[in-house]
């Protein structure tokens, strides 16, 4: 089995692969500063309940893929894998590895990991043209060309961030619950809010998305747009171009990753 590790500025999640499937998935605070040995107890903790694992930390894990937005955390799941996996194949997503997706930025070095890892599961999946929109810490949006080539994005405040700052700022506002409101004309503080961030958030992702489209194909309607991120949910049944969500996308791109630098003959 496969183990996938995603860690992103707000949630780690960590995805099983048997082959093709993901079979099991967990998703875990990311805490800068857990060391390799808290990384180690908390894993084993999640996977000893899975039944087709054993009882020892690394049994029937034939593999692992990392990919990480934060580097005091990649470094201690380097130590990890070499302390607890060292006889399991390893591939952590940075310069050197392969992915297969040609970068079109400015700077390539820029670009995090997990928005390549992304681009390259979205290409998989869905075939380019195509733009993944991704709800995490920030609201990322990456287009992706009909080659599969990375062209580069856009990045807004995520969600989350907006409503704490929304909170801490405003005198007479506080944090609500992330939920429909009864109508988009809120009709006391916290429905007000709620209309604000989901139909504001919803427009956002219309209006960006739409505007990309135009740019990456002569016939915007040939792009498919996927949304993934733990905050996906929340905004699918109001964007009007959300073509597919695809949860673990960033998962199945390490799955991918990890094949194109692994040996599994």
């Amino acid at each position: 089995m496969l183990l996938t590790i995603d860690v992103g500025n707000t949630h780690t999640v960590l995805g099983l692969f048997d082959g093709d499937e993901i079979v099991e998935h967990w998703r875990v605070s990311t805490d800068p500063r857990r060391t390799a040995d808290e990384m180690a107890v908390l894993m084993q903790g999640l996977m000893g309940m899975h039944p087709l694992l054993g009882e020892e930390l690394g049994d029937n894990i034939h593999g692992i893929a990392i990919c990480s937005t934060v580097p005091s955390v990649l470094h201690e799941l380097r130590e990890v894998t070499r302390r607890y996996y060292g006889d399991v194949p390893a591939v952590l997503v940075e310069p050197g590895v392969k992915t297969g997706v040609p970068v079109l930025t400015d700077n390539p070095k820029e670009v995090g990991s997990d928005r390549i890892i992304n681009a390259l599961a979205a290409v998989h999946l869905y075939g380019g043209p195509c733009i993944v929109v991704d709800f995490g810490t920030a609201t990322t949006f990456d287009a992706v060309t009909a080659r599969g080539e990375y062209a580069g994005g856009a990045i807004a405040p995520g969600i989350e961030i907006s409503v704490d700052a929304l909170g801490a700022r405003g005198a007479q506002l506080r944090k609500v619950e992330l939920t429909r409101p009864r109508s988009v004309i809120g009709k006391n503080t916290i429905e007000a809010m709620q209309s604000g961030i989901l139909y504001g958030f919803a427009g956002q992702v219309d209006g960006v998305a739409e505007r990309m489209a135009r740019e990456l194909a002569d016939d915007p309607d040939d792009v498919t747009v996927i949304a993934t991120g733990g905050l996906a949910p929340l905004v699918l049944g109001e964007s009007a171009v959300i073509d597919v969500h695809e949860p673990w996308l960033t998962l199945i791109g390490l799955r991918l990753v990890y094949e194109r630098n692994v040996s599994t003959t």
